[in-house]
């Protein structure tokens, strides 16, 4: 595929003031950039070979053949999606390195720090794309193809793909020394350390970025301008370095956002099948966000193909599907998924009576191989009561043409209550069973927590139940039920 397609041991980079014997040691090349970026890497379409990596940068980053062929097959959209121009989109993989190295200072740091659902990835790479295709007539395909692709294990889709909005079209014109020279330019960045904002140069533009930390609250804006105004250009400011636009996103599946919570919530096996990476990536990204400030602690694969490495493992039919969210664009899945519980089909974003044309919910028996129609495709029934006030201030804000952020404010604020009224009585039934302090003492020994009852905590739920902080009604027990003894979500 390329010169780098030995599965050679990977490199061990230095971090940033990693300790030494002796003398301190000045900082290795690429210390810095990898604690952002663990690789840029550039997929072209060879005739002969179809994807093929054409350039990995640094040089001496080592991906093995599984991982290789995984970032090449992901990088492009498949033949179904019809991409033309610029796209972008992202995509999670599996690690495949063998025996790991314990996780060094830096990432204990930072994750001591950091949200659980911000922290550095230890077994899976997110891939951030940016594809484009146009047509060539120098070419023998008659388009020119080819991707360029941020690796990194740090989960923050906005800022990369800003950045990569920035470095993509500079590539295409100016090809591999311009490349080289973004990455010197990212080896020179501060280190992500969850509180800080941070301003991040490239060229010749600074974006400027707040690294969120587990002690800030949900839903505050703690973007401060950090000497703004000796920034020369002005810097371009992210409000977020990983939410998307939440209500952007879950459009077409709006009145059903509740029942999807429910499932995240659940950890149930979910297929999201859409026209194209970019929507498929950004469903499935929208929807394991839902529980938030909960981490969502499932596999999740925002675009998969036939082509991955895990597609035997995810398509058998001898054992029960895993728990995960697979975003894909190929029906072909919907023959082989079949067996699933739960089939998310999403089309382009139409509009209807003022409100993006929703999805309907269908029995899977109505699932055809060919020419499915969009639904979502379950024989699960929600717990919870349809929030029709929400929609209708959602289609209020649409027809006042109230700003996107305000709409997803308002989204993420319901999502956010649901999943408090949900955690709630837990914390409280758990803190119950806690020694009181009084009887906490040196000189006796300690004392012991008391053993977690399923029945005791569902029978807690009638006097402290969610119907205390949520007006939302529903079967908040039943709810609780399947996750009681063993939450997917700590």
């Amino acid at each position: 595929m390329d010169a780098l397609s030995g599965a050679e041991p990977r490199r061990d980079r230095d971090r940033l003031d990693a300790p030494s014997s002796g003398a301190r040691a000045p900082v290795t090349p690429w210390a810095r950039f990898s604690a952002w970026l663990e690789c840029v890497c550039v997929v072209t379409f060879d005739l002969e070979l179809g994807q093929a990596l054409e350039l990995v940068y640094p040089s001496d980053f080592r991906l093995t053949d599984k991982e290789k062929n995984s970032i090449c097959y992901l990088s492009f959209p498949d033949s179904h999606s019809g991409c033309l121009g610029d796209t972008q989109f992202s995509f999670r993989i599996r690690q495949c390195g063998g025996q790991r190295s314990p996780r060094n200072t830096d990432d204990r740091l930072y994750n001591s720090e950091a949200p659980l659902s911000l922290q550095r990835e230890s077994a899976h790479y997110f891939g951030y794309v940016y594809f484009r295709q146009v047509k060539d007539s120098s070419v023998k395909r008659g388009y020119f193809q080819k991707s360029v692709v941020l690796v990194s294990r740090l989960p923050f889709v906005r800022l990369f793909q800003a950045l990569l909005s920035l470095i993509a079209p500079e590539y295409f014109d100016k090809l591999a020394p311009c490349l080289e020279a973004v990455c010197n330019e990212i080896d020179q960045w501060p280190a992500p350390v969850p509180g800080q904002t941070l301003n991040l140069p490239v060229v010749g533009v600074i974006l400027q970025v707040h690294v969120p930390s587990r002690v800030d609250k949900p839903e505050s804006s703690p973007l401060k301008q950090c000497g703004q105004e000796n920034l020369l250009p002005a810097p371009l400011v992210l409000t977020s370095v990983h939410e998307l636009d939440l209500f952007r996103c879950l459009q077409p599946v709006l009145t059903h956002v509740q029942t999807l919570w429910e499932l995240m919530l659940l950890g149930e096996p979910l297929v999201v099948l859409a026209p194209s990476p970019t929507m498929s990536s950004e469903m499935v990204l929208a929807l394991t966000s839902c529980l938030q400030p909960l981490q969502f602690c499932c596999d999740y694969r925002p675009y998969f193909t036939i082509h991955d490495s895990e597609f035997k493992e995810f398509t058998t039919r001898t054992q029960a599907p895993p728990n995960v969210v697979l975003g894909v664009t190929n029906p072909f899945f919907i023959k082989t998924l079949q067996h699933w519980p739960h089939i998310l089909r999403v089309g382009e974003p139409k509009m209807s009576g003022g409100l993006p044309k929703q999805v309907k919910l269908k029995k899977p028996s109505r699932l055809k191989t060919l020419d499915t129609k969009p639904g979502l495709y379950t024989a699960y029934t929600a717990h919870l009561r349809r929030d029709k006030a929400l929609l209708k201030r959602l289609l209020r804000g649409l027809q006042k043409k109230r700003p996107a952020g305000v709409l997803t404010a308002l989204l993420r604020r319901h999502l956010l209550e649901l999943t408090q009224s949900f955690i709630i009585p837990l914390e409280h039934y758990m803190a119950s069973l806690m020694p009181l302090h009084k009887s906490i003492s040196p000189w006796k020994t300690p004392p012991q927590i008391r053993p977690f009852h399923q029945d005791d905590f569902l029978c807690s739920l009638e006097h402290a139940g969610p119907q205390l902080t949520c007006i939302l009604k529903g079967d908040w027990l039943g709810l609780y039920s399947p996750t009681a003894a063993a939450s997917r979500h700590p």
